[in-house]
């Protein structure tokens, strides 16, 4: 069990492996913090592309030891994320990470049918948050990606969350479906959802977890609520995973844990070749760092 994101660098070291991950647009003082501390801690082997000048300019600044990294000088952005994604399409890279680049271009190389990462499957949002008021680390999906999925969509974001957890060290997650309700009415879609997936996972069209739904959030993160409600479930109170409605009620979930509870979180991008770190702009240089953790720790 993970209580900690600090945990994760105790799974990084046990495995005793160093991952290579490529910053596009690699001038981004943040983004090159996050990585100078992961560097220093023998997690990582960095690659920067963007520009040498500015990408220097930012690692004197910071006061960062990034000596012996390769960075490879390229100022247009296109370019600079083309060969970032060309690098780690090649297997020449295990992570992608968005350095000062717009998210829309960022994707667009991602999913270029030629050297992109495109799998076939979903892209979808993961987010990972240490809350303290909780038992142990709790994850979140889809809060930054898709905008209303439908039920095929979020068959293919729980398995793609599923599989990153799995390769976590966690075999058998256990996912809450949410709603504004844990019975199931057929006038809101999120009800009728969350119970097809259930007998999904009952099915075993689902595998390797163990899904209920429809959960309200109180009843998915709280034994009591879910006792006094009589709500009779493996799943509630002991939640590994919750899969969200839709982003907007997402978005305002993932907001509320950093904002109001001030929840540490890391977060990354599923169902590419490989993992993409694509923290926000309002995100701090320590959810940069526990999102290459978390990055190497599923990859």
């Amino acid at each position: 069990m993970f209580r900690t994101l600090d945990d994760l660098q105790r799974v990084i070291r046990d495995r005793k492996t160093k991952k290579r991950l490529v910053l596009a647009v690699s001038q981004d003082s943040q983004s090159l913090g996050a990585i100078n501390d992961t560097y220093k801690a023998g997690i990582i082997e960095p690659v920067l592309i963007g520009s040498r000048k500015h990408t220097e300019q930012l690692i004197e600044d910071g006061g960062y030891d990034l000596s012996g990294v390769t960075i490879i000088d390229e100022s247009n952005q296109e370019k600079a994320v083309e060969k970032a994604v060309r690098m780690v399409h090649n297997h020449e890279a295990d992570i992608l990470m968005k350095g000062k680049v717009p998210t829309p271009v960022l994707l667009r190389g991602v999913l270029n049918k030629e050297w992109g990462l495109r799998t076939g499957r979903l892209l979808s949002h993961f987010a990972l948050f240490e809350v303290n008021t909780y038992h142990k680390l709790i994850a979140v999906t889809d809060v930054a990606m898709n905008i209303a999925p439908n039920l095929s969509d979020k068959i293919q974001i729980v398995n793609n969350s599923v599989e990153f957890l799995n390769k976590m060290g966690i075999p058998k997650p256990k996912v809450a479906v949410l709603g504004a309700i844990e019975m199931v009415n057929e006038n809101m879609q999120a009800t009728l959802d969350a119970a097809l997936l259930s007998k999904m996972n009952q099915r075993d069209q689902i595998k390797n977890c163990l899904i209920d739904g429809p959960l309200a959030f109180d009843n998915a993160i709280s034994f009591e609520s879910a006792k006094h409600k009589g709500i009779k479930s493996e799943v509630a109170g002991d939640t590994d995973l919750l899969l969200m409605p839709d982003i907007e009620v997402g978005n305002v979930l993932y907001k509320s844990l950093v904002f109001f509870a001030k929840a540490k979180v890391a977060s990354v991008i599923l169902g590419a070749a490989a993992p993409i770190v694509l923290t926000s702009r309002s995100d701090s240089e320590e959810s940069k760092f526990n999102s290459i953790l978390l990055a190497v720790t599923g990859s």
